[in-house]
C-alpha cells in the first residue's frame, strides 16, 4: 500500500540494520528539540549535545495550561520476538509531528542493559522509527539505572549489617552507637530516626529520656532473616547470581544468609521512580519500602533502617526525565523502566504529566505499556492512572499477522531460530482463527471506557488478504479503526493513516469521556485479584497456595490491603500457561505467592514462577558489539 505521504527520511529496501539507520541520521542539538517541545532555556540541564534532563519546574510553570490528548500503546499477546510496540509508538509520534504537524511528545521507558547484551537487543524502536542516538539510549543514558543499582544495594547492605550488629551487641550498646554522644556528652536522634520513633508511638525527642524498654524497641529491629524479600541488583543478565550466599568472609562471624541478585529494572526502587510525582513523594515512597518483617511480625522499612534519606540523595537526579529525539526530530521523554511482570511496566507519571502540559490541548502524548495488553495496559489503567490522576483518550493496540497465526494454531515461534513455513506463506484461515486473541484485547480495553485503534504492524511476508482479514476482525470486535502500518520501513510516513485514526478517536463526539478503573482499590485483596482474573484473563476462578493465603492475611493485618494489584504473570498467554494461545477461558488461575511493593504502592501476586534475573544465551548479542576504531562509532547494537 502506497503511503499517504512521501517519506522525509531517505528510506531503503530492504530495510538496513537498526544501528545503520540510526547512525545515518545526524541528531540535531538537543536545544532545538527543547524549543520544539516548548521548554525554556532554564528548564533543562544538558547532558552532552544530544540529551538533557528536564526539570520538574516546567510543570509548575504550566500548571494552568490545558493538557493534551493522552494515548497509550499496548499490544496483543506477543510472540517471543515481540510485535513492535516500541516501533509503533515512535512511528506514530513521528507521523503526528513530522507529517500531521501536531505537537507531540513520546514518553517511553529506559531500556535495561541486560537485554541489550543478551538476546533481545535494545529498545529504541526499529527501522525508520527510532529514538536517537540509539547507542546512548541503550547504554548508560544519563545514569538513572546506575543510581537505582547503587541505592538498591545500599539498602541491601544496610539490612545485612544491621542484623550483624544487633546479633553482637546489647540493647544499650546498640543504642549508644546509633546515637553517639558529642564532646559534651549529649546524644541526639538523626532526623530519619524521628520517623521510627513516630512509628513506634514514642513522642520523646531526647535520647536521654527513653526508658530501657523504649531503647530496646527503638534500637532493635530484630529482622527475621527468613522474611527478607530485598535482594541485590545488577543491570546485567547473570544467571549465576540468581542464588548466592552472603557473609562468607572471615570477619562476618559465620552470619551467612542465602539470597540472590535480580536485574536492576526489577528493583522496587525503579517502580518507585516511575510512580513518584516529585522528589518529596519519592522520598516518602523510598522510606516506606518494606524489606521484610521482625520476628514479631511487624513490617521493617527503609526508614526503620535509617537509610531512606540516603537513598533519596542517590536518586535525586533520576526524578528528572531525559529529553531525546526521534529520527524525524520529534521530542522524546525517556524516564524509568520497571519490569512489566513483577512491576507495572510503564514509564514515569512525571514524564507524562510534563509532556501533556507542554503539548497543550491540541497536542498529544503517546506512551507505551509493556508486554501484552492483559498485563501492561491493565496495569497502566489500574496502577499508573490511579497514581497520576490522568486518564487516556485512546488505546492503540498493536497486532501482527505473525502473532495471530501463532494464536490460530501455528507452530511455536522461538527466538533465535528461523520462522516456520506457516509464518512466511499466506494462510488467511490461520490468521482468522487467531483473531480471537485480538478481539479479546479489544474488548478488555473497551471495559475502561476508552476507544481502541488497532495498528496492524506490517511485515514483509504479510499478504494483502491476511492484512485485510485482521482489519475486518478488529472492526467487527469494536475497534474505532484498524490501520495497516509500515512505520518500520517508511518511518512516520508509514504511520500517517494510523496517526489520523488516533486523532479522530481522541476527538470523536461519539465517545464521551467515561474512563473507569476495573476495580475499587478498597476491596479485599482476593476480590481485586479475582476481578482481574475473570475480567481480563477470562479465568473461571482463582486458587491460592497456603503461602499465598498466609501472605494475604499478613498484608491485610499490616494495613496494605487497600493497595492496587500488580499481577506477575506470563506475557505469552491470557492464562498462567504460556502454551495456551488464542483466547483461553474457563481455567483456574493459580496464585503461588503474594508480595508487597509498599513504597511503589502495589501488591504483586505471583502466578507461577517469575524470572527476575535473566540469563545469557549460548550466543549473546555482545558477540556483535564493538567499536570501529577508525570512526569511533559503536557497531553491532540492535
Amino acid at each position: 500500500m502506497a503511503p499517504a505521504f512521501t517519506p522525509l527520511l531517505p528510506v531503503h529496501k530492504p530495510v538496513p540494520e537498526d544501528i545503520v539507520i540510526a547512525q545515518s541520521v545526524e541528531p540535531v542539538h538537543i536545544e532545538e528539540i527543547a524549543k520544539i517541545a516548548g521548554l525554556l532555556p532554564g528548564e533543562y540541564d544538558l547532558y552532552g549535545i544530544h540529551k538533557a534532563k528536564v526539570k520538574l519546574s516546567v510543570r509548575d510553570r504550566l500548571k494552568d495550561a490545558k493538557p493534551g490528548k493522552y494515548v497509550v500503546v499496548a499490544g496483543i499477546t506477543p510472540t517471543p520476538l515481540g510485535e513492535g510496540k516500541s516501533t509503533t509508538t515512535i512511528g506514530l509520534c513521528q507521523a503526528l509531528g513530522a507529517y500531521l504537524k501536531k505537537k507531540v511528545i513520546t514518553a517511553v521507558r529506559q531500556p535495561s542493559q541486560g537485554p541489550t547484551f543478551g538476546i533481545k537487543g535494545g529498545a529504541a524502536g526499529g527501522g525508520y522509527s527510532q529514538v536517537i542516538p540509539m547507542e546512548e539510549l541503550n547504554l548508560h543514558l544519563t545514569g538513572d539505572i546506575h543510581a537505582i543499582t547503587a541505592a538498591n544495594n545500599l539498602l541491601a547492605a544496610a539490612i545485612d549489617v544491621r542484623m550483624f550488629h544487633e546479633n553482637a551487641q546489647s540493647d544499650e550498646a546498640l543504642f549508644n552507637r546509633l546515637c553517639p554522644a558529642d564532646k559534651q556528652g549529649r546524644r541526639t536522634f538523626a532526623p530519619v530516626m524521628l520517623r521510627r520513633l513516630a512509628k513506634l508511638g514514642i513522642t520523646k525527642t531526647d535520647p536521654a529520656e527513653l526508658t530501657p524498654e523504649e531503647v530496646r524497641r527503638f534500637a532493635r529491629l530484630d529482622i527475621d532473616p527468613a522474611s527478607i524479600t530485598w535482594r541485590r541488583v545488577v543491570d546485567t543478565n547473570d544467571r549465576f547470581l540468581r542464588g548466592i550466599t552472603t557473609g562468607q568472609g572471615a570477619e562476618e562471624r559465620d552470619q551467612t544468609r542465602a539470597t540472590g541478585f535480580d536485574i536492576t529494572v526489577s528493583s522496587e526502587i525503579m517502580a518507585v521512580l516511575a510512580l513518584s510525582s516529585d522528589l518529596a513523594d519519592m522520598r516518602e515512597r523510598l522510606g516506606r519500602m518494606v524489606i521484610g518483617n521482625s520476628r514479631a511480625g511487624e513490617p521493617v522499612t527503609a526508614d526503620d533502617l535509617g537509610v531512606g534519606g540516603a537513598l533519596t540523595v542517590l536518586m535525586k537526579d533520576t526524578i528528572e526525565p531525559t529529553l531525546m529525539q526521534t529520527l524525524e526530530k520529534t521530542p522524546v521523554l525517556v524516564h524509568a523502566g520497571p519490569f512489566a511482570n513483577i512491576a507495572h511496566g510503564n514509564s514515569s507519571i512525571v514524564a507524562d504529566q510534563i509532556g501533556l502540559k507542554l503539548v497543550g490541548e491540541e497536542g498529544y502524548v503517546v506512551t507505551e505499556a509493556g508486554f501484552g495488553a492483559d498485563i501492561g495496559m491493565e496495569k497502566f489503567m489500574n496502577i499508573k492512572c490511579r497514581a497520576s490522576g490522568l486518564a487516556p483518550d485512546c488505546v492503540v493496540l498493536v497486532a501482527t499477522v505473525r502473532a495471530l497465526k501463532m494464536h490460530g494454531g501455528g507452530p511455536p515461534v522461538v527466538a533465535g531460530t528461523p520462522l516456520p513455513h506457516a509464518y512466511t506463506t499466506e494462510d488467511v484461515g490461520l490468521v482468522t482463527a487467531g483473531c480471537c486473541n485480538l478481539a479479546r484485547h479489544i474488548d478488555n480495553a473497551r471495559k475502561y471506557g476508552v476507544p481502541v485503534v488497532v495498528a496492524i504492524n506490517q511485515f514483509a511476508a504479510d499478504t494483502p488478504a491476511e492484512l485485510e482479514a485482521v482489519k475486518k476482525a478488529a472492526q467487527d470486535a469494536g475497534a474505532s479503526a484498524a490501520v495497516i502500518c509500515n512505520h518500520h520501513g517508511l518511518g512516520g510516513a508509514g504511520a500517517a493513516d494510523l496517526a489520523q485514526a488516533v486523532v479522530e478517536a481522541c476527538h470523536s463526539p461519539a465517545v464521551p469521556p467515561a474512563f473507569k478503573f476495573l476495580y475499587d482499590v478498597n476491596l479485599p485483596i482476593k476480590a481485586k485479584i479475582e476481578i482481574i482474573a475473570k475480567e481480563m484473563y477470562h479465568a473461571a476462578g482463582v486458587e491460592y497456595t497456603e503461602q499465598a493465603e498466609a501472605q494475604i492475611e499478613k498484608y491485610t493485618r499490616m494495613g496494605f490491603h487497600n493497595l492496587p494489584i500488580c499481577m506477575a504473570k506470563t506475557q505469552y498467554s491470557f492464562s498462567h500457561d504460556p502454551k495456551a494461545k488464542g483466547a483461553p477461558s474457563g481455567f483456574t488461575l493459580p496464585i503461588r505467592d503474594v508480595r508487597a511493593s509498599v513504597g511503589a504502592g502495589f501488591l504483586f501476586p505471583l502466578v507461577g514462577n517469575m524470572m527476575t534475573m535473566p540469563g545469557l544465551p549460548t550466543r549473546p548479542c555482545f558477540y556483535d558489539i564493538d567499536i570501529d576504531m577508525k570512526t569511533g562509532k559503536i557497531v553491532g547494537l540492535s
